[in-house]
């Protein structure tokens, strides 16, 4: 095992995540999930995990993390001649590398209609065999509650497509 700071390569964390507001809707309380990430797990394999965990269907819409030291983390425009500097690349960074227990930041789907995010890294490291059965090739949910908003706000299948 690798040393990096407090951490090991090898250290699984829980990561909790919950949905506080986008497309002009507040969700009071917030539907959230926990979910179990390890080493080479990336922000992208976690902004895709967090995405199918609050239903999401139509994905293909940029999104940013933003941690604690003010790091913007993502896709912010599919052009990446287009990228500021200060944005790093979502696929080269790992959320075991990067976050540590404790830590707080958030994560926006749909920078239009700003879905926000608040994520926190859990105080306890854990154990993926027994948190989720097995060591998943990506972040996985091991824990969830509440409603989950549409994301484009609609109530029915009958109600007309947004322009």
């Amino acid at each position: 095992m690798v040393s990096v700071g407090s951490m090991t390569t090898a250290t699984w964390l829980h990561i909790q995540v919950e949905l506080e507001r986008g497309a002009g809707i507040e969700c009071d309380p917030p539907p959230g999930r926990i979910f179990v990430v390890g080493p080479g797990h990336t922000f992208r394999q976690l902004a895709r995990a967090i995405d199918a965990a609050f239903a999401r269907w139509d994905v293909a819409h940029l999104h940013a993390f933003e941690l604690a030291d003010g790091r913007l983390i993502g896709l912010p425009d599919p052009e990446p001649s287009a990228l500021p500097s200060r944005w790093l690349d979502h696929d080269a960074l790992t959320l075991t590398r990067e976050l540590v227990p404790g830590e707080q930041f958030t994560y926006t789907f749909d920078l239009a209609e700003s879905w926000q995010h608040h994520c926190e890294v859990l105080e306890e490291t854990v154990d993926p065999l027994l948190a989720y059965g097995s060591r998943p090739s990506g972040p996985a949910i091991v824990w969830g509650w509440g409603w989950i908003p549409d994301q484009y706000g609609r109530e029915g299948a009958g109600e007309p497509d947004l322009p």
